[in-house]
């Protein structure tokens, strides 16, 4: 039996600046009253504060193609040297420069060599890593979060996505997504993302006999 397809929808770079721009501003909105403590807040990213995390979405929003090779040349093809070193550049003195930085590329369409979906699934995955340990909630379209659920489910480009939901039929119980075969994970289509790129915490959302086999695949790089 053929393994069911994710869910067809619009091409993934059709109309995707904007609702990355939405997802940018949303985010400056929710952090600006944010206290210097709540700052330090520790994020969904293993090691990284919500200020650090919010340095490395500026970080990818201001490298083009010949900067980001430029510097994993100079990093010699260490990537997570690379990031470190980008988000260092980001972070600013203090953290209102943080969210200054981020502020002025919220409307910037300049990106890394990584097609415009992958850009969208950053900056709602990690805007979920800044505000699930701050206890905010962020409401979005579920046609949003489909096409960056699509886009995961046949990608292991930026995160381990594809390979992480292997042998399973992730189904969402708010749209249209679905994807694979085996034992079932369903649920909110956001939490589907965040668990397939990773994030256990997110498990707690989901139902279904392979939501423990999904959590216990989300320590997996």
């Amino acid at each position: 039996m053929t393994d069911p397809k994710p869910t067809a929808g619009r091409s993934h770079g059709t109309g995707v600046w904007p609702l990355i721009h939405t997802e940018r501003a949303a985010l400056a909105a929710d952090l600006d009253e944010l206290t210097d403590e709540r700052w330090a807040t520790p994020s969904l990213c293993a090691g990284l504060s919500v200020r650090e995390v919010l340095a490395h979405l500026t970080a990818g929003a201001s490298l083009n193609a010949v900067r980001w090779m430029a510097g994993v040349i100079r990093c010699r093809f260490d990537f997570d040297k690379q990031v470190a070193v980008r988000l260092a550049e980001q972070l600013g003195a203090t953290p209102a420069e943080t969210l200054a930085r981020f502020r002025r590329v919220v409307a910037s369409t300049t990106k890394p060599p990584l097609p415009a979906i992958a850009m969208l699934g950053e900056t709602l995955v990690h805007g979920e890593d800044i505000r699930r340990p701050l206890g905010m909630r962020h409401d979005r379209p579920v046609d949003a979060v489909t096409r960056v659920a699509e886009y995961y489910a046949g990608s292991d480009l930026v995160v381990l996505a594809k390979g992480r939901i292997g042998g399973l039929r992730l189904t969402a119980d708010d749209g249209p997504f679905t994807t694979g075969s085996g034992p079932v994970v369903s649920g909110p289509t956001l939490a589907l993302v965040m668990a397939m790129t990773g994030r256990a915490a997110y498990c707690d959302d989901l139902e279904g006999d392979g939501v423990e086999i999904l959590r216990d695949r989300c320590g997996t790089a």
